[in-house]
């Protein structure tokens, strides 16, 4: 059995869904972003009490197929952009074969749900690392350029000038980091 669920945007959000699980008496065989996969059905009781406790932490348990569509496209662009593994196929290639799903159906349902396009929330998932490799201070622009898969430092530049309205310098040079949340993104 697959559960679903909205809002897994770290290894915390697993850690926290791997903490309730082992509270009400769950056995997973794996937990994963947005998704939890067990060896057998949930009672009805259980599953309701599962809801309960991870609504309480913020996350929601998804019935609906086309959100559990949405949440596996999220989880999958967040590890990629994350783990700083530009695929070596386009990111439409990359959703099209994880998901089993012709592109232009998951990028009208992407859009129709959450009112950005997939591409703008690459972008904005793209920005928000460039944000937090910033504030590190271990790597240079260039080098979270190639990292995230940027043609180049001016490309990269640019859209982060056009997201923030601040170059990466400036950004740097600001002592309050405006950085969002993940899962605050849309």
């Amino acid at each position: 059995m697959n559960l679903y669920i909205k809002n897994m945007v770290c290894d915390r959000c697993i850690f926290a869904v791997e903490e309730i699980l082992k509270e009400i008496h769950i056995k997973p065989v794996t937990v994963r972003l947005g998704m939890v996969i067990l060896n057998e059905e949930l009672s009805k009781e259980k599953e309701h009490i599962f809801s309960d406790k991870l609504e309480k932490l913020g996350f929601e348990l998804i019935s609906d197929s086309n959100q559990k569509i949405i949440e596996k496209i999220k989880s999958l662009l967040i590890s990629q952009i994350r783990e700083h593994t530009a695929p070596s196929i386009t990111y439409s290639e990359f959703l099209s074969h994880k998901l089993n799903k012709d592109y232009s159906y998951l990028s009208k349902l992407f859009s129709s749900s959450e009112g950005i396009t997939i591409e703008h929330y690459i972008i904005l998932q793209k920005i928000e690392t460039v944000k937090e490799l910033l504030s590190y201070d271990e790597l240079n622009l260039s080098e979270i350029s190639y990292k995230l898969g940027y043609s180049s430092v001016a490309h990269l530049s640019a859209q982060f000038k056009k997201v923030t309205g601040l170059t990466p310098s400036q950004f740097k040079a600001q002592k309050i980091k405006t950085r969002k949340s993940i899962d605050k993104i849309i």
